[in-house]
């Protein structure tokens, strides 16, 4: 298999609408599953929003929308993949519900050469292969958000990862999607994860502590470091929830104190302040 014509997408939130509105502007075949109608077709609506934006700034012309509209199809019914040659994952970071998905994908996917490849931010690639009968076609493809602007995708190959399988995947994401990519560890975190979340943690200890305001703390980075967004308006846009499950699955693996969730976190996630989508977070929306 040398290039994707026929791309799955699992999941159509935040990652996964980006990465099949990616793909459908380069001009695949798009086919999204969500879990049900209703949800499938909020994703469609996710998606229409997200093109329509890019024709207000500019970034695409209302043809090119309609074409990318065009090559995107939506169903809640996982059987409906069974065609594709590549299937990207992007539900929720949650490694029990991953491992049901790609145990599931791999009865329903017809082609032995099709690729399962994984979205996840933080679960070792290797825990999801080994589940199915085709590991050696498993691959991790960490996607950034928001995906329509962020270049890079993060690839990670377990051990059981075939080179060819890899070959297939760089050349998708730097050939068919105009990414950058990366190859990275499989393990948890990977490699901007790993050095990303215990800055996030930081500021979240920060505030904790009493010791600076997140106006203080996020403009002190912005500012000092010339970075485009500060940690806590970045934590608000993961997704505090997100950032938890990421800290946790860190955590887990390598038991450094830096990776444990701060409880002011735990609190916020508690009391469904999750950033952005859900109107509250280190700052309101």
């Amino acid at each position: 298999m040398e290039y994707i014509s026929r791309l799955g997408v699992v999941g159509c939130g935040l990652m996964g609408s980006g990465i099949a509105e990616v793909a459908a502007r380069q001009g695949l075949d798009v086919l999204v599953a969500e879990a049900t109608p209703e949800a499938a077709v909020s994703g469609r609506e996710r998606i229409t929003a997200s093109l329509a934006q890019g024709v207000r700034r500019a970034k695409l012309t209302a043809e090119e929308r309609d074409q990318a509209l065009s090559h995107l199809t939506f169903t809640s019914d996982l059987d409906d993949l069974a065609d594709r040659q590549l299937v990207i994952e992007a539900i929720a970071e949650r490694r029990d519900l991953k491992t049901d998905l790609f145990k599931t994908l791999d009865k329903v996917i017809a082609d032995p050469q099709a690729i399962l490849a994984t979205n996840t931010s933080s679960i070792p690639v290797i825990d999801l292969a080994t589940v199915t009968g085709r590991p050696e076609r498993v691959v991790g493809m960490h996607f950034f958000n928001p995906v329509p602007v962020q270049p890079l995708v993060e690839l990670i190959p377990a051990l059981t990862t075939s080179q060819e399988t890899l070959t297939v995947a760089r050349r998708f994401v730097a050939e068919q999607l105009d990414k950058q990519a990366i190859q990275a560890p499989d393990q948890s975190g990977f490699v901007v994860n790993a050095l990303l979340v215990p800055y996030l943690l930081a500021a979240v200890r920060m505030v904790e502590a009493g010791a600076a305001s997140p106006v203080d703390i996020d403009r002190g980075m912005e500012l000092g470091c010339a970075h485009p967004m500060g940690p806590l308006r970045l934590l608000d846009l993961i997704g505090l929830d997100t950032a938890q499950s990421v800290a946790e699955s860190l955590y887990e693996e390598f038991k450094e104190p830096l990776y444990a969730p701060p409880a002011l976190l735990r609190r916020m996630v508690t009391a469904g302040h999750l950033g952005r989508k859900s109107g509250q977070g280190f700052y309101p929306y």
